[in-house]
């Protein structure tokens, strides 16, 4: 073999042995850049932005509220008796002036009569007296008796007449009494308790703690609500306000309100003010004592911005709120407002074309870069 042959030889094994090696080579070194790229890429935090939404100028705010009726009275004795009889039980309707139950009283008709039989004497002594009076007055003229008999006689008439006067009034006060014994609705409304029955004995009056209520009557055409308002809304819930009400046993059913009256006070220990909402039950279904969810339409004063109340960071600086410039993040402080659970209210430090992240990573540093995906989050979706 010629020298020529062994070095073309050579020369061939030596390039397929560079290719070979070029051939295994090559390919680590794309994947070793591929590699290094995805790591520099994947090293680059994605995040989700949104653009703050401008709050509307009304919102519907939903607070408890305690039904009432309109009037609410306990119906006691003012004679004391046995119960002859009663006309209504627990859930009639009753009617202003209605005859609800009748108390039997013979020491009350007794005294009743004794204080005629006493208006009856009295009366027959002041005439009597009158009479001498004025025979006393005729002789004093034929100089016939002494002036001194004569003013006594005067005066024992105008005494005798200030005692019919007395007894006059006594028989107008047992009189009252006697009537007291006839027991009358004082409103239209809906018996809503009776704790008496025929035969028990009744006491009269109400301070006593022996003495019970005879009946309770509630007037419920027209219902109150009361509402302890925040003091976030204190000065946005003024008379005239309009609210529904919604009973959790009545779903998909409202009922409208008015807002009347306020307290003009917060409460010291929950911050809240009392308002009366005036509802109408013309349909009968709302019942004194119940629970219900009051929906306030009240306007905002100041319309502010919402984002999601993952957005905020806090930081030892203070709370911050991320946001992307360009491809970077930057974590600005804010001022916020209302807090509504999943979304926050933002007064200052936004506006409606900043992109905020939604939900930033715990180690995010103002200066980093970052990747935004294409999808937004309305930050009103979830509140």
């Amino acid at each position: 073999m010629s020298r020529f042959r062994v070095i073309a030889i050579l020369i061939t094994v030596l390039i397929i042995a560079v290719a070979l090696v070029a051939s295994g080579i090559l390919p680590r070194l794309r994947e070793r850049q591929t590699l290094r790229a995805q790591a520099n890429t994947t090293a680059i935090p994605m995040v989700t932005v949104v653009h703050p939404k401008r709050e509307a100028p009304a919102e519907e705010v939903v607070l408890p509220g305690n039904i009432q009726a309109f009037i609410d009275a306990p119906i006691y004795a003012r004679t004391s008796g046995y119960l002859r009889r009663w006309y209504f039980d627990i859930g009639s309707r009753v009617k202003a002036g209605q005859l609800l139950a009748e108390i039997e009283s013979p020491e009350v008709d007794q005294q009743l009569q004794q204080a005629r039989e006493d208006l009856s004497t009295a009366e027959a002594n002041l005439k009597l007296a009158e009479i001498t009076a004025e025979r006393y007055s005729a002789l004093l003229k034929q100089d016939s008796i002494a002036k001194q008999d004569v003013d006594t006689a005067v005066q024992n008439a105008a005494a005798r007449r200030s005692a019919v006067k007395s007894a006059q009034a006594n028989v107008n006060r047992v009189q009252q009494m006697v009537a007291f014994e006839k027991i009358y609705a004082p409103f239209n409304g809906v018996i809503t308790a009776r704790n008496t029955d025929v035969g028990q004995l009744i006491s009269s009056g109400s301070s006593s703690n022996a003495n019970r209520e005879l009946f309770h009557i509630a007037a419920i055409n027209k219902l109150r609500v009361f509402v302890s308002v925040p003091q976030t809304y204190s000065h946005v819930t003024t008379p005239g306000l309009k609210a529904d009400l919604t009973l959790p046993e009545l779903p998909g059913q409202r009922f409208p309100g008015t807002l009347v009256r306020t307290s003009d006070a917060m409460d010291q220990n929950t911050r809240t003010l009392l308002v009366e909402v005036d509802v109408v039950n013309s349909t009968g279904l709302l019942f004194p004592g119940a629970y219900a969810q009051v929906h306030f339409k009240m306007k905002s004063q100041n319309s502010a911005l919402i984002i999601p109340s993952a957005s905020l960071i806090f930081r030892s600086e203070g709370l911050r709120v991320p946001v992307v410039t360009g491809n970077r993040a930057n974590l600005i402080p804010v001022t916020l407002g209302r807090d509504f659970g999943n979304t926050v209210e933002v007064l200052s430090g936004l506006n409606e074309d900043t992109a905020v992240i939604a939900d930033p990573p715990d180690s995010l540093v103002s200066g980093q870069e970052v990747r935004i995906r294409q999808k937004q989050v309305d930050p009103e979706g979830e509140r």
